[in-house]
């Protein structure tokens, strides 16, 4: 018996809000692969013998293959609805999961998280939440971002798991689990997602005054571009070395995990809580904040690295930068034109992804070359001053008639 697609009943509508919840789960399905492959880089490390930046390669293809998936994958839903790349990168992940599982060596392991389990990923995260800002108007902040929490959900949930997986199973037989379970429960959910969006086009159309200002599409998307990349090579410092940080510090990868989780977790209440904020005062001032924000918890992680202080900057750090990913997905549908949805968040977040590629690779050649993380994060915090930047001209562009066109 197949699913019934849900109906299409205009946005900001009690189908919308349905269609909202099963993206969620989608999102915190199709993200375990990028927090599992965090949890298990100790063990792989381990056993395969190699140096923590080799280490931190499958994360770093994983996060590759994300990047070019969602390209892909929002062109594919801007075309045929977000089912057909929900249905292909459901296939993937399994594919994927199994073939690394089977892995003799590191470059085994880092393919298969390259080709297919991270273009299979990237369809539970750009692509729902483009198809989502079309189902919504008022709301369209929160429903974005609740569809983007759903990916920090998936952080909050799969690491303990995973760690507990790892520790009972082995990393390999829980890789092999991770991909069934991907399967079984994404391909029903990806097809009550079937059906046209409702007819809704708010955004002006690229370059008229007040949409653009005197800034061409392909400036302003450009500078988007860049300001997803730079933020997230800050972002991937904590994400991706506070597990094997904590073990380096002696307090243990489990305290690490633990860590991770908090982080994430309230992630989503950045996430769920930027939403009414860009409902209220704008994507671009909403990835300015969390982008400043962003910062200060990158200098406590310099300051502090006692086991409770490293938990509650977690926490701090999980707060300040949730918002800033979904806030790209606001911005754009405030710009550009609906019908480019799709392509154009899949740009952006291919940069972000590009962004927590480089990072978490570049972090582990520093670790490296210094012996300590503390060079990391404050590489970490120049980058950061890219997206605050961008943010504020922003703000600030100017219009046609010299004026501020406010954002």
């Amino acid at each position: 018996m197949t699913a019934s697609p849900l109906p299409a009943d205009g946005p900001d509508s009690a189908a919308a809000w349905r269609r909202l919840v099963v993206a969620v789960l989608l999102s915190t399905l199709g993200g375990a692969s990028m927090w599992s492959v965090v949890v298990v880089l100790p063990a792989v490390q381990a056993e395969f013998g190699i140096a923590r930046a080799a280490a931190s390669l499958p994360y770093t293809m994983t996060m590759v293959g994300f990047a070019f998936g969602g390209v892909l994958m929002g062109r594919l839903a801007d075309r045929f609805g977000v089912t057909t790349p929900l249905l292909i990168g459901s296939v993937c992940l399994a594919i994927g999961f199994g073939l690394s599982a089977l892995s003799g060596g590191l470059a085994g392991f880092t393919l298969a998280h390259g080709l297919l389990i991270g273009v299979g990923s990237s369809c539970a995260f750009g692509p729902l939440m483009a198809d989502i800002s079309l189902w919504f108007v008022r709301r369209r902040g929160i429903a974005v971002s609740l569809c983007a929490a759903g990916n920090y959900l998936a952080g909050t949930l799969w690491p303990p798991l995973v760690q507990a997986a790892v520790a009972a199973f082995g990393w390999r037989l829980t890789q092999l689990g991770l991909g069934l379970f991907c399967l079984a429960a994404m391909v029903p959910l990806a097809l009550l997602l079937r059906g046209p969006a409702p007819a809704v086009e708010t955004a002006a159309p690229a370059g008229r005054d007040g949409a653009l200002g005197v800034a061409s599409p392909r400036l302003v998307q450009g500078l988007l571009v860049l300001s997803g990349f730079a933020c997230c090579v800050a972002m991937a410092m904590p994400q991706v070395h506070i597990v094997a940080y904590c073990g380096d510090l002696g307090y243990g990868v489990a305290r690490g995990a633990e860590m991770l989780s908090l982080m994430l977790g309230f992630g989503i209440v950045s996430r769920v809580g930027s939403g009414f904020l860009a409902d209220r005062i704008g994507g671009v001032r909403t990835l300015l904040l969390g982008a400043s924000l962003q910062g200060v918890a990158l200098v406590l992680y310099l300051l502090f690295d006692g086991l409770v202080s490293l938990y509650v900057v977690s926490a701090l750090f999980g707060l300040f930068q949730g918002g800033i990913v979904p806030a790209y997905a606001i911005i754009v549908r405030e710009i550009f034109p609906a019908r480019e949805a799709g392509g154009r968040v899949g740009l952006v977040i291919m940069a972000t992804l590009f962004g927590m590629a480089f990072g978490g690779w570049v972090s582990g050649v520093i670790f490296d070359l210094s012996g300590t993380y503390a060079a990391a994060f404050a590489h970490g915090i120049l980058w950061n001053l890219v997206p605050v930047s961008i943010g504020l001209w922003l703000l600030v562009r100017p219009t046609e008639h010299g004026r501020v066109a406010p954002a």
